[in-house]
């Protein structure tokens, strides 16, 4: 079960990952077209691993992950 509990984490780490990556594409001397499949890329790679990690950690950890940040807003 813990083994279950680390991979979800990991997904989720690597998730956010790619989302900080597309921000840090213009940083780059690529061509616009590279850039959009490197977007795209990056979006369905951080959807993906975002909802495995969640499937990973099930209920009780987005339960979790959902009251982190409804204490950040209050």
């Amino acid at each position: 079960m813990a083994l279950k509990k680390a991979i979800g984490f990991i997904l989720l780490t690597l998730s956010c990952l790619a989302w900080a990556a597309i921000l840090a594409l213009p940083l780059f001397d690529i061509s616009v077209g590279e850039g959009a499949a490197l977007t795209t890329g990056l979006i369905v790679v951080g959807e993906i691993t975002f909802f495995l990690g969640v499937a990973l950690l099930g209920r009780e950890g987005w339960e979790k992950i959902k009251e982190v940040f409804r204490k950040k807003k209050s």
